[in-house]
């Protein structure tokens, strides 16, 4: 059975940072291409990260190109979304994807003094 487990939201200030996880079972993360999203509360999803398991290729969206880090971890079947200087516009539910269409259940950030 395929899963995909996001954790690591929460609430932050303004500059801080918050490591998402994306546990996933039922096949692995090394096999295809994994994808972070986002959507703020009443706005479209939006793609910020993904990251290529057979040729390690690695794109951001535009606004959080200079301040996200996708990656993973073969062995745990994990890929983490590291978010540094975080802005009030970050606030968003994250959301893990696989390429085979499969998306977890969304984990909250929301950045706020």
């Amino acid at each position: 059975q395929v899963q995909l487990v996001e954790s690591g939201g929460g609430v932050v200030q303004p500059g801080g940072t918050l490591r998402l996880s994306c546990v996933v079972s039922g096949f692995t993360v090394g096999s295809t291409i994994m994808r972070w999203y986002r959507q703020p509360p009443g706005k479209e999803r939006e793609l910020v990260a993904a990251i290529s398991g057979p040729d390690g290729i690695i794109g951001y969206g535009d606004s959080v190109a200079d301040r996200f880090t996708v990656s993973r971890d073969d062995i745990t079947n994990t890929v983490y979304l590291q978010m540094s200087s975080l802005k009030p516009e970050d606030s968003a539910t994250y959301y893990c994807n696989s390429q085979f269409g499969h998306w977890g259940q969304g984990t909250r950030v929301t950045v706020s003094s």
